[in-house]
């Protein structure tokens, strides 16, 4: 990869953190760009109408083109409209919040998702199109306990367990403690998380699968008031319908249908 292409890359994905925009000399700072590159590639990157400034010489932010082509390119490969169905069926159940991810290689990518029908209280509604963290997300459980210990280990490595500080008082930050996470999850058959994404905060998810494949992972969350360990356990038979019958119908999905990682 070019020197170029990885910074505005770079810049991209940075920016993508922080929707309220950051000063060029902070993005140049933070990712170790000498001043005038940055500059001259978020000139570029605002041409292609990536970037645009907050007000004349201010901070940069990024626009919603890239917003626009990842669910112009979901919509093409058809995930949304074939989950949609299932998703809404399994939030009017639980009344909560339902999220599908699908595995693209080490990744697991939030793509859809449907919210229960409460019309108050407390909800949980993360921003699709983040990245799944392994260690400490119910879907990410899901998906690493369907793999080998080895190799699931290999994907957290990669990822990093994070800062303790920015998830649940729950969240393992061993290897020792991720492993005993994943196995109660095999055990069961599906991964549960009590504050250990966010406080406050709990979630089930169960993996989507075809012929022994894993494709994504389909998952329930909301605050632990109303989702208590008993609550979940409830729910886990409808959580397992869901993903078992989104695992035939994934056939027609060209996003689903790519070579995924399956058990190994």
């Amino acid at each position: 990869m070019s020197v170029a292409l990885d910074r505005g890359l770079s810049i991209i994905e940075h920016l993508a953190r922080y929707p309220e925009g950051l000063p060029i000399s902070l993005i140049a700072s933070e990712l170790s760009i000498p001043l005038g590159a940055c500059h001259r590639l978020l000139a570029e990157l605002q041409r292609r109408d990536y970037v645009r400034q907050a007000r004349r010489q201010g901070d940069y932010v990024l626009t919603t083109k890239v917003v626009s082509l990842g669910l112009g390119f979901l919509s093409s490969a058809g995930i949304v409209d074939i989950a949609a169905p299932v998703l809404d069926r399994l939030a009017e159940q639980t009344s909560e919040l339902v999220r599908l991810s699908i595995v693209d290689e080490d990744r697991l990518t939030w793509v859809a998702k449907s919210q229960g029908m409460r019309q108050a209280g407390l909800r949980y509604d993360p921003d699709m199109g983040m990245d799944a963290r392994l260690s400490c997300t119910a879907s990410g459980h899901a998906w690493l306990m369907t793999l080998s210990d080895e190799r699931a280990l290999a994907l957290v490595s990669r990822q990093g367990f994070g800062r303790p500080a920015d998830y649940g008082p729950k969240a393992p930050t061993t290897i020792k403690a991720l492993l005993g996470h994943l196995h109660a999850a095999r055990v069961r058959g599906y991964a549960l998380i009590d504050e250990v994404f966010a406080p406050g905060m709990s979630a089930i998810a169960a993996p989507v699968t075809r012929r022994g494949k894993t494709l994504g992972v389909i998952s329930v969350a909301g605050p632990r008031v109303r989702l208590t360990p008993e609550r979940l356990h409830a729910l886990a038979p409808a959580l397992l319908a869901a993903a078992a019958e989104l695992g035939p119908m994934s056939s027609t999905s060209s996003l689903f249908g790519r070579p995924p990682l399956g058990k190994g």
